[in-house]
């Protein structure tokens, strides 16, 4: 069954494009979300991670700070 991924991100973040290139390269789909553009978001993305920095990416309730390659595999078991 397919993960559920979400990538929490501004549009300005260089270590955000390098998340979704990852993942658009590994074929996986995800939901971006520019917390720089909906606060709701940003809250959200604060109380699952409790960071304020981007990306944080979300694998299944899985969460993964930065672009933590080694990590975002291991979650994603590929």
């Amino acid at each position: 069954m397919a993960q559920k991924v979400i990538v929490y991100s501004t549009a300005t973040c260089p270590y955000c494009i390098m998340v979704k290139n990852f993942l658009t390269e590994q074929k996986i789909p995800f939901e971006n979300i520019d917390v720089g553009k909906d606060r709701e978001a940003a809250k959200a993305m604060i109380e699952k991670s409790g960071q304020m920095g981007v990306p944080v990416v979300d694998i299944d309730g899985t969460i993964i700070i930065g672009f933590n390659k080694p990590e975002i595999i291991k979650a994603l078991g590929i």
